[in-house]
Parts: C-alpha cells; structure tokens; sequence
C-alpha cells in the first residue's frame, strides 16, 4: 500500500501529526499517513480501517453522493474508557471517487464532556430527588435558586422563591435573631447550623435544622454567596418531646409507687409531730385551767404553744417534702446541696428502716459538694437505691434475729479526680460480675414481685444529669451503689438550693 495514491488529488505528508487515510469510494483504505500507521502499531490493530468508524463505507457513500464533508465522526480504538478517541473529518473528491479521511485526536475534550454529562446527570438526579432543600443565598439571606424540594417543605416553588428574603418565607418565633446569629458565624467561621421553628405556607409549624457554608471571594474573601442544606426534622422533634412526656409519666408513676411502699415511713413522719402537738395542745388547756390561781402556768402554756408551733412546721415540712417528691412536671436542673438531698432521703426511709432493725448511717462530705440536678428526680434515686440496700439486707439476714442492727451507709464526697460521688452500700449478699452487669438492664430482676425498673430509671436520670450509676462489691460483703458526677459537674461556687421549693 502506497502512502500516496498515483490518482489521487489528496496528499498524505508524514509531517502531519494528525492521522490521515485515504479511501476509494467502497471505504478501503488507499494510504496512510505516518501518524495513522504509529497510532495502528500503538493501539495493536492490524490494518487502518480499524481506526476508522464502524459506519466508515456509509460516510464515505453519502460523502461522494452529496459532495460535502462530514465533520465530527467519533471512533475509539479500543472499547469503553481506555484507547484514543479520534474525531473524523470525511472530504469527497467526486472526479477521482475518492475521500479523505482525516482524524484529530479528541480524547481528553470527549473524556471532559463525558465526565460532565455524567456530573450534570447525577447532580440533576440528586437535586430534584432529594428531600432536603438545597438552596443558595445571596450574602443578605434572599434566595437564589432552589431545589423542587421547596414545594414540600415551605410551600413554594423555586420560580417563586427567587428574589425572595429568607425573612419572609421563614416566619416564625426569634427566626430574625437566628439568622442574623448565623450571618455572623458565616462570615467569621464560614460555617453555621441552626435549628428554627417556621410557619409553612399552609400554615402548619415545623421544625427545620439548617447547616449553610459560605463561598468567599478569592482575593478579599467576602462571602459572595450561602449554599444551605434545610432538614424537615418535625417528626423528630415531635417524637423526642413525645419520648420526654412519657418518660415524665413514668417517673412520676415509679414515685406514686414509692409513696406507696413508703406509707408506713410518712404515717410514722406525720403520726408523731402530730401526737406531739396534741399532748402539747392538752397540758397548755390543763395550764389555763390554773393560770387563774397559779400565773407561772401561763409560762408553761407560752412554752406548749412554742412547741405546738415547732412540731406543726415539722408536719408542714414533711407534708412539703412528699409533695415536692410527687410533682409532676418538667425536669427542672439547678445547683442543689448534696448533703440536704442525703438527709431528707434518709428521713423518708428511716421508718422502714427501723421496723427492719436495719440503720441508715450518712457519712457527708464536710466541703458541702454541690451538683447540678432536679433535687426530686436525685431523692428518687436515692430513695431507689437505699430501698434496694435495706431489701438485699434483709435477704442476706433472712428470718435471723440480732440485736445489733444492719447498717446502710450513705456517702458523699469529692474524690482525687474531682468527681463528686453519692455511695450506697448495704450489708446484703451482694452480685457477681455477671450480676453487676445484669441489674441495671430493664426488667432485669431477682424479686418475685419486682418490675426490673427501678435501677434502670435510676441510671437513665443519672445519666439525664451527666453523671453515672454503677455499682461494685463492698468490703461488708454487700453491695456498694455509686452515683458519680464529673468534675463539670462541681458546682461549688453557685448558690444552692438547700430545700425544696413549695408548689404553685
């Protein structure tokens, strides 16, 4: 085969870094240039026509019978992402019934447009498929374009949200104050989230969690523009404050549940403040009786009335104490006196402690540690694990009689660490390893009559307070429980609360 063909008016020159065929009006090739025949021994092909189209003879026909050029006719040396794509130009010469196929190598421009394509496609498949809005900001917050995901979530189109401030589609309670905040952090951080209950177009709330990035300016780095991804999280924000109100229930309804257990412990409280007032309340009449022919006995009634208004406040605060224990309400954390906490537990359980000859001793730090918590929420703990001590002990003592009594010690203090500790430890038989870590999972129990709930809640509240309850074997043999708050948790230089607050 000729690099020229003696009849032909084209020329092939090896200079040319191009390929270059020649082709006789059926397609086969004539000649070839220098470049076609190094990308042929490059690729591995046998002849030139197998660098041309599939459709070559075709080209070549409606070439010579049109008298035109064909432009931008793709071939690929090899299939797929590998080998060389050529751009073929086909130039007929009618006189000699002859073309010239002439190739340009397009690989990289054709991989470019590809790779395009295939981005553009899947950022079109994610955009108008996605069910979060994606949207960009103009820097003062109006909107600049959206995806379709704006007609479920905020009622508009993205045709109708263009132009639009941020202001007048998120309607709602601090929305202004939010978004001024996160205007700042974007152009101090570059980065902001915010969480904002907004009014939809029908009417209806939701709630929206929104993380926004700020594209700056190359050379100043002014923000130009805002991309913002807007999350519809009302389901679970409606779930979570549906979580929170049962769990109020249930820990209210766990504290009906100890008053009842506890009713012996309040009628001991209340029964004798009250029989107090009322011997006090029978001598100050015997003394009035007197005061006529004796006038020191008005003495002794001054002094009965004083103690009848002593052990009425008494009755008053124990009546305080149950119904702080039993209200029912929202968690409500504040710096509260961990000794004060201890002691009016321990007064709770000290009837039911007593009728099982069983002695609560407390053993308080004398720093005062103060912690952040609901004091309600912490006594019911407290009354949980103590109740729990006083039970294993009396397992462990079983139907034996001892004239000392089983001792229960109640302790705080602040350890190496920093860690404020509250450390129940009883007389009972104790847990193995496996046992330790069984008890605290729900309705896990080794009481016939038991729920399996009380230290599982215990735990959860806990833990609500940043703390944790766990629990290790004692040197009585028993069972050491221990509530632990991390140093975060120290609040010593904040006023405590030091009793419980009346109810409204």
């Amino acid at each position: 085969m000729n690099d020229n063909s003696p009849s032909s008016v084209f020329s092939l020159h090896d200079a040319d870094p191009q390929p270059g065929l020649i082709l006789d009006g059926a397609g086969a090739v004539l000649g070839e240039n220098r470049a076609a025949r190094e990308l042929r021994q490059t690729a591995g092909l046998a002849s030139p026509e197998e660098l041309l189209p599939i459709n070559a003879r075709a080209l070549v026909k409606s070439s010579l019978e049109q008298i035109r050029a064909i432009e931008n006719v793709e071939s690929r040396t090899q299939p797929g992402q590998t080998g060389t794509i050529l751009m073929w130009t086909f130039i007929p010469d009618v006189k000699t019934a002859q073309v010239l196929a002439r190739a340009r190598d397009a690989t990289q421009d054709v991989r470019t447009q590809e790779e395009a394509t295939r981005s553009n496609r899947l950022y079109r498949l994610i955009t108008e498929n996605t069910t979060d809005l994606i949207s960009r900001h103009a820097p003062d917050g109006r909107f600049i374009d959206a995806t379709p995901a704006s007609w479920r979530l905020l009622g508009y189109w993205p045709e109708e949200l263009r132009g639009k401030p941020l202001e007048e589609v998120f309607r709602g309670n601090h929305v202004t104050q939010k978004l001024a905040e996160t205007r700042n952090l974007l152009r101090d951080d570059g980065y902001a989230t915010m969480t904002l209950e907004i009014i939809h177009r029908d009417g209806s709330r939701r709630w929206f969690e929104i993380a926004s990035r700020a594209i700056r300016e190359t050379y100043t780095g002014a923000v130009i523009e805002v991309i913002s991804v807007s999350r519809d999280i009302t389901a679970r924000v409606e779930s979570e404050e549906n979580n929170r109100r049962l769990a109020e229930e249930l820990a209210h309804t766990a504290r009906l549940a100890t008053l009842g257990e506890l009713a012996s412990s309040i009628a001991h409280e209340m029964n004798q403040p009250l029989a107090t007032i009322v011997n006090f309340a029978s001598a100050s009449q015997r003394y009035l009786k007197s005061a006529r022919t004796n006038p020191e006995c008005l003495d002794r009634v001054d002094d009965g009335l004083q103690k009848i208004v002593h052990h009425a406040n008494r009755a008053s605060e124990v009546i305080k104490r149950l119904r702080a224990f039993l209200r029912k309400g929202q968690k409500r954390t504040a710096p509260i006196a961990l000794n004060d906490v201890v002691s009016n537990v321990a007064r709770l359980c000290q009837w039911e402690a007593e009728k099982n000859n069983v002695q609560i001793l407390e053993r308080l730090a004398c720093c005062a540690p103060v912690i952040t918590a609901d004091p309600v929420l912490l006594e019911q703990v407290l009354i949980n694990l103590i109740r729990n001590g006083i039970e294993a002990t009396i397992d462990a003592r079983g139907q034996e009689t001892q004239d000392a009594p089983a001792q229960i010690v109640v302790t705080t203090c602040i350890n190496d660490q920093n860690e404020t500790l509250i450390e129940v430890t009883d007389e009972g038989p104790g847990l193995d390893e496996q046992g330790i870590r069984q008890m605290f999972q729900p309705f896990f129990t080794s009481k016939p009559q038991g729920l399996g709930l009380g230290l599982s809640m215990s735990r959860s509240i806990i833990e609500g307070f940043g703390g944790f309850l766990d629990a290790r074997p004692a040197a009585t043999g028993g069972l050491s429980l221990i509530c632990r708050f991390p140093a975060s948790q120290n609040q010593k230089h904040k006023t405590a609360i030091t009793e419980n607050q009346p109810d409204d």
